[in-house]
């Protein structure tokens, strides 16, 4: 009797039933990994010099990257004549503003902060977009973007908003802040630069860019304060900042992209927050407090409302 093989649809289904549990793995990882940079972030508390720090991250995530991009470089899918401009601003928005200043706000504010500030960009893209005429904002997607700027403020005046009228909001919370809006706008720009290459080979172009942008004041904490740029410990978050958040993070969201889509990939911007708050407990000791839940629903809640469509 011939054995009967399985058929084509039989196949199909067997791969499926993989899909869900590789991207639940998947989300998770990269998720965690983004994670890191922020309890990296308040791990070091201004231990390491943010500049250097970020400096030296870039470095690793551009070196590491750059066999790619010279390739697509020399393909022609990178003309960098016409590129040079919308690389720079790309960089210096998602990798320099994400950089140091990351780091800097770890000293006064909490990873879970930082981790639920970051959560808004979604919400700054769809405004963005609204105000260049490329997005139409519906009713459930102003009130979700509502809710999420009130859990903002909730957790930025730590519960008190009438703090932020006296201006005692803490500046790491306003760095994060900075940081978040410019990834916001690397969001946006870095898909329309030279788009025909691969996202890993763009990554390492704009990591250069943020190492370059980072050099300047780099510099400077190298002069002032070697001992600290030049320990066994920076060396340390060096390695650790560009292979974890760095390479293995922007990696596999690429991987994720690649294979699930990006609407779906999108979904890691849910995990993060999830990510952060368990790596603070267990690593950092800091334990979420009941301004970080409501505050964190607010904004989970009001970017699911207005990217449900």
């Amino acid at each position: 009797m011939k054995k009967k093989l399985p058929d084509a649809s039989s196949a199909s289904q067997s791969g499926e039933a993989w899909q869900g549990p590789v991207a639940l793995v998947g989300f998770i990882l990269v998720a965690t990994a983004q994670a890191s940079n922020q309890i990296l972030a308040r791990g070091l508390a201004g231990s390491v010099p943010p500049f250097s720090l970020a400096f030296f991250r870039w470095s690793i995530i551009a070196a590491g990257l750059a066999p790619l991009a010279i390739a697509e470089i020399r393909a022609g899918r990178i003309p960098l004549a016409n590129n040079v401009w919308p690389i720079f601003a790309a960089g210096f928005l998602g990798m320099f503003l994400c950089g140091a200043p990351v780091y800097i706000a770890g000293i006064t504010t909490t990873a879970i902060h930082i981790a639920l500030i970051f959560a808004l960009s979604p919400i700054v893209v769809l405004l963005i977009s609204a105000a260049l005429g490329m997005e139409h904002i519906g009713p459930m997607q102003w009130l979700g973007t509502g809710l999420a700027l009130s859990g903002a403020l909730w957790i930025v005046s730590g519960g008190h908003l009438e703090t932020l009228t006296q201006s005692n909001a803490a500046w790491g919370d306003l760095l994060a802040l900075l940081a978040m809006l410019g990834w916001s706008g690397y969001t946006l720009l870095q898909s329309r630069v030279a788009p025909r290459a691969s996202l890993l080979a763009r990554i390492s172009l704009f990591a250069a860019v943020g190492a370059l942008c980072s050099l300047p004041p780099a510099i400077h904490e190298m002069w002032t304060a070697p001992a600290q740029v030049f320990s066994v410990k920076a060396f340390q978050a060096y390695l650790f900042a560009g292979l974890v958040p760095g390479l293995l993070a922007y990696a596999g969201f690429a991987w994720l992209g690649a294979r699930f889509g990006s609407v779906r990939t999108s979904l890691v911007l849910y995990i993060g927050p999830i990510a952060s708050a368990l790596l603070s407990y267990v690593i950092l000791g800091e334990p979420p407090t009941m301004i970080h839940v409501l505050g964190g629903a607010l904004i989970l809640g009001g970017v699911w409302a207005s990217l449900r469509k």
